[in-house]
Order: structure tokens, then C-alpha cells, then sequence
């Protein structure tokens, strides 16, 4: 039998990638772990070893209660709507005469440029509770509102989140349903698949793999939430908009607990690879359902 010939270069090609997750990665994965097993106040020279006291502390401490289960909470809402609003704008841009598919592109995918700073001080000067808006509903309609010192604080901030990014996730919808050959829609008509039922029956099945992807990727965005509640609420009222990236910084920049920071880490990454490793299996027996 024939020896197979060692091909060198896709080892050549892959050889950056490979640096590049070796360096900013898994070294600073191993580096990472190694810091929650001690007590690392980011000043010290010392690191003092504390075994897996960091990942027990976890376990009582009300702050990572809360951000794990907010996390969940973020999921559901900014799953769902950054789903139907990028499927709906798609749907609208390709639509349109195809002079104006690219520029109405652009317009959607613009909050996404945007800074999340510039538009959570945005925010927070609308809903302040001295802003013109609460300031007119104390005044004409009775209606006292502390908007982001109330239960509407954490649906402030999912709007905010959806909005910067729907028309970032329509682009992938798009270039899903551009995809698509006319002869499929041709051959749906004769069997009388016209209206709704050719959104359900043919554009939905033909781009699952692209609306696994955008589910994944919104799934994925709950876990990364920081900017918004760390500039709006600093994760009030009561922990209720608080996040793992927000718990991290502020045990690692703000307690000078940096040991115990790398242990948060490591407890978002594994809760986020559950939940994307479910979410993934999900999505997996769908599109294989549909022949994907």
C-alpha cells in the first residue's frame, strides 16, 4: 500500500492562527486558572495559594447568584427579538430595488458601529430622572418614573442591546435569502406556497444554518454584557440588571480581588459553553430536520 504524503502546507496556513491562539488564549486561559487559585490582591508581589477556596466562595456569594442568573435572563428576551427583528429586516431589504438594498444595509448595520458608551450616556441623559422625559410625565401626567432605579431599568437596557445589534445579525439573514435560487420560489408557487406560508415553508428551512449561527452569536453576546449596566445602573436596582462581566471587574479593579475575578471568569466560561453546547445541539437537530 501507497504511504501517504505529508502535506505541509495547510500546517503553513494554519500556523498564525494557531500562534495567535496559543498566545492570546490558552496561555492566558492556564495563566488564568492558575490565578484563581490564589489570592492575588493585583498590587502585590505575592501570590498566596489558596487552593479552591476562590471557587467555593462562588457558591454562597449572593453577587454571582445573581449575575448567573441574569445572564439567562438577558438571553431569552435579547435571543428572541434580535431573531424576528434581523429576520424582519432582511426580509424588508430584499425587498427593496437593489439600488437601495446596499445603502438601507448600511443604515440598519450603523447602531452597530456605534459606541456602546456614546449610546449608553445617550440613555442615561433620557431616562435620568431629572431628563425632560421624566421630567414631563411628573409635570402633565402624574406618572413618577426612576426609570433605571426600577424594574424598567432591565428592559432599558435589552432594548438598547437589540437595537445595536438586529441589524448587525439581518446582514447574516440577508445574505441568506439572497441565497436562495427564484426556481425554489417558482417551484413553491405551483404548489400554491404564496404569502406567509413561503416564509414558513421555504425561506425559514433554506437559511437555518445562517439563523443558527445568529442564534448562537445573540446567545453568546448575553454572557459579554458590560458597558450598559456598568454606565446605567452598575448593575441595580437590587443586582437585577448586574452581569458576569461587571461582577469580574468590579471583584478584580474595584475589591482588588483578582484571584477571586479569575475564578468568576472561569465560572462564566464554563455556564456560557454549557448554554451555547445546548443551544448548538438545539439548532443542530433542527437544520437536520430540514435536510442541513
Amino acid at each position: 500500500m501507497k504511504k501517504k504524503k505529508f502535506n505541509v502546507m495547510p500546517w503553513v496556513f494554519n500556523t498564525p492562527y494557531i500562534l495567535y491562539s496559543m498566545i492570546f488564549l490558552f496561555l492566558p486561559l492556564i495563566w488564568a486558572f492558575w490565578l484563581s487559585m490564589t489570592d492575588w490582591n493585583l498590587m502585590s508581589p505575592n501570590y498566596n495559594f489558596v487552593k479552591l477556596q476562590n471557587f467555593a466562595e462562588l457558591f454562597t456569594d449572593k453577587k454571582v447568584t445573581a449575575a448567573f442568573w441574569n445572564t439567562l435572563r438577558y438571553l431569552v428576551p435579547i435571543v428572541i427579538l434580535c431573531f424576528i427583528l434581523g429576520v424582519g429586516i432582511a426580509l424588508m431589504v430584499s425587498k427593496l430595488p437593489s439600488r437601495l438594498k446596499g445603502f438601507a444595509a448600511v443604515m440598519f448595520f450603523i447602531p452597530y458601529l456605534t459606541s456602546g458608551v456614546s449610546t449608553s450616556v445617550m440613555v442615561k441623559y433620557l431616562f435620568s430622572y431629572n431628563s425632560a422625559l421624566s421630567t414631563f410625565l411628573r409635570e402633565k401626567l402624574n406618572l413618577n418614573v426612576n426609570w433605571l432605579q426600577s424594574e424598567w431599568a432591565f428592559y432599558i437596557l435589552v432594548i438598547m442591546i437589540v437595537w445595536k445589534m438586529a441589524g448587525y445579525y439581518a446582514l447574516f439573514v440577508l445574505s441568506g435569502i439572497e441565497s436562495i435560487s427564484e426556481d425554489v420560489y417558482e417551484a413553491g408557487m405551483l404548489d400554491g406556497c404564496v404569502g406567509i406560508k413561503k416564509l414558513f415553508y421555504i425561506t425559514l428551512p433554506m437559511i437555518t444554518p445562517t439563523l443558527t449561527s445568529v442564534i448562537v452569536l445573540a446567545a453568546g453576546l448575553s454572557f459579554q454584557i458590560f458597558s450598559e449596566p456598568f454606565l446605567l445602573t452598575g448593575g441595580g436596582p437590587l443586582m437585577s440588571t448586574t452581569t458576569w462581566q461587571l461582577e469580574i471587574y468590579n471583584a478584580s479593579f474595584v475589591r482588588f480581588r483578582s484571584g477571586y475575578g479569575a475564578a468568576m471568569a472561569i465560572a462564566c466560561a464554563i455556564q456560557t459553553f454549557v448554554v451555547i453546547q445546548l443551544i448548538t445541539w438545539i439548532m443542530n437537530k433542527i437544520n437536520r430536520k430540514f435536510g442541513w
